[in-house]
């Protein structure tokens, strides 16, 4: 049936709507898997980081910000779908590949702009590689690189003082208090493991220099 003459009939609003979310569900069909990419790039890069591959690292995140750059296009004209939550984490998985390799391959941090993401995301992304930091730091440690692990909890310990600073609602900082609450807990036991290690290292050189002494008499 149709409205009043000039008005929209409701056949044609049907259509309207139907054409819309068809264009908005095929929009959301195209940028899912490639955020879905975008995590396992990450995630892959973030492997071969710890194992000091840092030019495959750096391949597998040219092509996770590749696929986000292409999801982030395919829903340029549906920011409903784009902020419902699936390319805010595939941001924060990148953001967190890219500050792990900057941070472990002593490079300067790229900022959120120069990666594509949100701020909210590059926060917590930089949150998530204080875990991966310390996984590198005790790997260090085991070599005997102390003076390696100190510089490492000291970018650790940076990385805390900027988030404790953000004090905004949950809702902007996309729940970035527990995550900060999280690198707080990681922050103090690495101090303490790094801690309790140096002070054993120093221990066994102080003996070891006893019994040199001992036995040079």
């Amino acid at each position: 049936m149709r409205g009043m003459s000039g008005d929209e009939g409701l056949e044609e609003i049907g259509e309207r709507i139907r054409a819309e979310l068809t264009a908005k569900y095929e929009a959301r069909e195209k940028a899912l898997p490639l955020a879905r990419e975008v995590i396992r790039f990450s995630a892959n890069a973030i492997r071969a980081i710890h194992r000091e591959e840092f030019e495959l690292a750096r391949e597998l995140l040219e092509k996770a910000g590749g696929a986000l750059a292409r999801a982030s296009m395919a829903l340029s004209e549906h920011p409903d779908i784009f902020y419902a939550g699936f390319i805010s984490d595939a941001q924060k998985e990148y953001a967190e590949g890219r500050a792990t390799l900057a941070l472990v391959a002593g490079e300067r941090l790229p900022s959120p702009a120069e990666l594509g993401v949100g701020n909210a995301a590059y926060l917590n992304g930089l949150g998530e590689a204080v875990g991966e930091l310390r996984r590198h730091l005790l790997d260090q440690v085991r070599l005997g690189e102390m003076d390696r692990g100190e510089s490492l909890l000291t970018r650790m310990d940076d990385i805390y003082t900027l988030l404790v600073t953000i004090d905004f609602p949950d809702a902007m900082t996309g729940g970035l208090r527990r995550t900060t609450d999280v690198v707080r807990g990681i922050l103090e036991k690495t101090r303490g493991d790094l801690t309790l290690t140096l002070r054993q290292s120093r221990l066994e050189r102080n003996l070891a220099g006893f019994e040199e002494r001992v036995r040079g008499q």
